[in-house]
């Protein structure tokens, strides 16, 4: 027992061991397939756009490099006992084979079917793919059967042999050919006609009718101007539904900051993209050996970049030197004021030195003598000093002008060596900008135009109240009314994109700037493009009599004169009256909206690019929650994620010197990877043999309970990832057909290839006993018929999909599955004891 114990532990070890040598090999599969290139499409409208593609085709590399990533174990198991058996067959191989077949059809599948929330369900979105995947994948084992029992029993040829590995690029032709509509699809009369939305282009079958459009070029060339054309709708889509979840979540988790509903929010797009079989599969992996949710840390990470992009600071050439400038640059001041302040500063550098600076006043429309006083001197920063001021006298006087303006200069920076009683030029003072000052002068004669600084302006719904000044110039004089109010446009008021708003604007004598307050609301739409006016009301002088009713009071001599002064020019409305309010979309929500859509190369994620990184992750531990609900905030590993990362993290470290899978494009790391999981499945082998010889289990019931078993949980639990997440069932069940073909064209065809050539080259014949496989077969095959008229009866609108749907069609599911894969597991072990008549 203690014996059987200690194999039963290694052979747990090893399939860990396996799991991780896995995850680097479907690492590099992921980099493998996601290699793109561009393309350039002529549309039929003579346009060109340039995109990318990738150079693998989904279907073929699922078929191909992710079945074989999949697969790996079981195929190479098969190998390793043919050859390790002197090129004789064995038990353990072919028959873990099928019973993981069995495993993956009946237990994956019927797990996928009920970890699907109710109400909800999925569908295989290429069908066609699936139904020739599903058809090889029955065809494979009624051939095994055929040859073992019907074509020549208990002998396999070389022919036989060699036809079953041809079956593999067979079964991927195929499966190319329904997923591109290829061969007798391409006579099929087609038309296409302009969709509804943005002249998307949409195909249809059937005779041509009134308003299609005809288009010109090959059939590859216009299923790409479709994938293009469908692929920039579904990202308007996608815009419009981030839009709507960053709403959600904003509803939902308001006592959370921007940093983590970001990231909730890309996990959460993470989460809806569409994936490969291999990421779904490194991702379990990791989860399930302590290394972490790969996209929990990306989502983290692009959260952080997002709110906190890299800050570049340009600093001055020397930390110590000084600059003197205005703050700010341009000054306003009533003809009345008397005197105009400007200010001028040092703000950092050596503040233990004194500073002068020249400075002088320069005519612009404003001159010097009749409007203000020519000013020239030196200011002097005494050490401490950072800021200084400068006064120019204003000349008021009685007669009507425009608004005026002069300028101030700032020149000649020096550093004063009080010591020795004079001053020099160095590089450690400048100018900084600005050093010149604009000072603008406005009349007080008048009662003023009043007008908008711009005929219009574009603001962003989420500035919340915007505010609009409305300027008084060539005059300030007297007390005026301006009415307002706001104008729908396309943009709404009452409260749907803005609040009503409308009153008077009261300027008192001297005042020059009033502002209106409007409310916009916020409703972050992706795509806003509304607008809405603001006008002024005539003006009027608001005179003396009416601002004191029934006050009899005699005016003074003062008031006027003031009162004379202003009828002389009356307030009147100047070039901009009507004011055009655009309303736009949030920049930094359409920024983050359009950051969360861009599509994540996914290989990045899985991917290494140097030995250092690869050691760095294998020593860590991070916690694997997929728990949605907690992103946003980082959660510490828990008990398991510890207990598994110290169980692996002597594979984590030994296969951390693989080669990373920027090396070759990934092709280091897959041929690397794929002789370690060799390696490691010829130590399975041995000790699966030995465990089933100590505890009385023959190898064929072995292969199919323990072995097959121990191999498949990185799959289901990979499986149970992509049915939650993806919004089709292709990923965790339409690749599951693929695998159970590829098992045995390669993992036979290969191994009983070379054993039959083996034999026939030292002339004999390639044995294999049909018993216990034939049966196995057999009964797989049945029940597998059984499981896919289920998944299509599935399909009928009262479930709705292959997975999900009503709670008691998911539990008879389920329930049927499992009872199949038991029900196969109880007689073929009752056949290999002889208690049941095999073939």
């Amino acid at each position: 027992m203690a014996r059987a114990t200690v194999y039963f532990v290694g052979l747990a070890y090893m399939f860990l061991g396996v799991s991780i040598i896995a995850d680097r090999f479907m690492s590099s599969i992921e980099v493998i397939t996601s290699q793109e290139r561009e393309i350039t499409i002529k549309k039929p409208n003579g346009e060109t756009t340039t995109t990318t593609v990738r150079i693998w085709n989904e279907t073929v590399s699922n078929l191909t490099l992710m079945a074989l990533g999949s697969s790996a174990p079981e195929i190479l198991l098969s190998v390793v006992e043919v050859c390790g058996h002197g090129f004789d067959a064995g038990e353990l191989g072919p028959n873990t084979i099928v019973g993981s077949a069995a495993f993956n059809m009946f237990v994956i599948i019927g797990l996928c079917v009920s970890v699907i929330p109710d109400g909800e369900h999925r569908k295989v979105k290429h069908l066609g793919v699936f139904f020739v995947t599903a058809t090889w994948s029955l065809l494979a084992y009624i051939w095994l059967y055929l040859i073992l029992a019907v074509i020549s029993p208990g002998v396999v040829d070389v022919w036989e042999g060699l036809l079953t590995l041809f079956f593999f690029p067979l079964c991927v032709t195929f499966a190319y050919v329904a997923d591109r509509r290829l061969l007798f699809y391409k006579y099929m009369y087609k038309r296409y006609r302009v969709g509804k939305r943005k002249g998307v282009i949409i195909e249809t079958e059937g005779e041509p009718s009134k308003g299609d459009v005809e288009m010109e070029g090959t059939r590859m060339e216009l299923l790409e101007v479709m994938g293009v054309v469908e692929e920039e709708e579904e990202e308007e889509e996608l815009r419009r539904d981030m839009a709507r979840v960053l709403k959600e979540l904003k509803q939902k988790h308001p006592e959370k900051d921007t940093e983590q509903l970001l990231e909730m929010a890309n996990y959460q797009v993470l989460t809806q993209q569409q994936k490969s079989r291999a990421f779904y599969r490194c991702q379990a992996t990791r989860m399930m050996t302590g290394a972490g949710n790969v996209l929990k840390k990306h989502a983290a990470d692009q959260a952080r970049k997002a709110l906190h992009p890299e800050i570049r600071s340009e600093a001055l050439d020397d930390g110590r030197s000084s600059r003197v400038f205005f703050d700010p640059g341009s000054y306003q001041c009533l003809e009345n004021c008397g005197r105009a302040a400007l200010h001028v500063v040092r703000p950092g550098g050596d503040l233990t030195c004194s500073l002068a600076v020249d400075y002088h006043t320069e005519d612009g429309t404003a001159n010097a003598g009749s409007d203000y006083q020519h000013t020239e001197g030196t200011l002097l920063f005494l050490p401490g000093e950072t800021e200084k001021e400068i006064h120019v006298d204003i000349i008021d006087d009685d007669i009507f002008e425009e608004d005026e303006h002069f300028l101030v200069h700032l020149s000649n920076v020096r550093v004063v060596s009080e010591g020795e009683g004079h001053c020099e030029v160095t590089s450690m003072a400048g100018l900084g900008l600005p050093c010149t000052a604009t000072v603008t002068i406005f009349d007080d004669d008048h009662a003023g135009i009043f007008t908008f600084e711009e005929g219009g302006v574009t603001v962003s719904e989420s500035v919340g109240q915007m505010e609009v000044k409305v300027v008084r110039t060539s005059g300030a004089r007297g007390v005026v009314v301006v009415p307002y109010k706001t104008i729908e446009g396309t943009a709404k008021g009452g409260g749907e994109d803005f609040e009503d708003t409308h009153g008077v604007l009261e300027f008192q004598n001297d005042e020059i700037v009033q502002t209106i307050q409007i409310k916009i609301i916020d409703d972050e739409e992706y795509e806003k493009n509304k607008d809405f006016f603001l006008e002024l009301g005539e003006p009027r002088l608001l005179e003396m009599s009416e601002r004191k009713e029934g006050d009899e009071k005699a005016l003074s001599k003062k008031e006027e004169d003031e009162r004379r002064i202003a009828e002389m020019g009356r307030p009147t409305l100047g070039e901009h009256v009507k004011l055009e309010v655009i309303v736009q979309e949030s920049y930094e929500f359409k920024n983050i909206v359009d950051k969360l859509i861009k599509k994540t190369n996914l290989a990045l994620l899985l991917g290494t690019n140097s030995w250092r990184e690869q050691f760095r992750e294998a020593i860590t531990v991070s916690s694997g929650d997929d728990d949605d609900e907690e992103c946003g905030e980082e959660k510490l590993p828990s008990c398991f994620d510890y207990v598994m990362h110290f169980l692996t993290v002597f594979w984590k470290v030994l296969f951390a010197f693989v080669p990373p899978t920027d090396y070759w494009n990934g092709w280091a790391c897959f041929v690397v990877s794929i002789c370690m999981i060799g390696l490691l499945t010829a130590f399975i082998g041995d000790l699966a043999s030995h465990f089933g010889c100590t505890v009385g289990l023959k190898d064929s019931v072995t292969a199919v309970v323990f072995v097959a078993l121990g191999t498949s949980v990185p799959d289901t639990f990979a499986s149970k990832v992509a049915a939650t997440q993806d919004q089709y069932a292709d990923a965790s069940i339409g690749n599951v057909t693929g695998s159970n073909a590829v098992n045995v064209f390669l993992g036979i065809g290969v191994a009983w290839s070379i054993a039959a050539i083996y034999h026939r080259a030292h002339g004999e014949v390639f044995r294999v006993d049909p018993g216990t496989l034939a049966f196995s077969v057999t009964l797989f095959t049945i029940f597998a018929l059984v499981c896919v008229a289920v998944l299509m009866y599935r399909r009928r609108p009262e479930i709705g999909g292959e997975l999900g749907g009503p709670r008691t069609a998911k539990i008879l599911t389920t329930t049927l599955f499992f009872s199949l894969w038991l029900l196969y597991i109880i007689f073929s072990s009752l056949e290999a004891y002889c208690h049941i008549q095999g073939f």
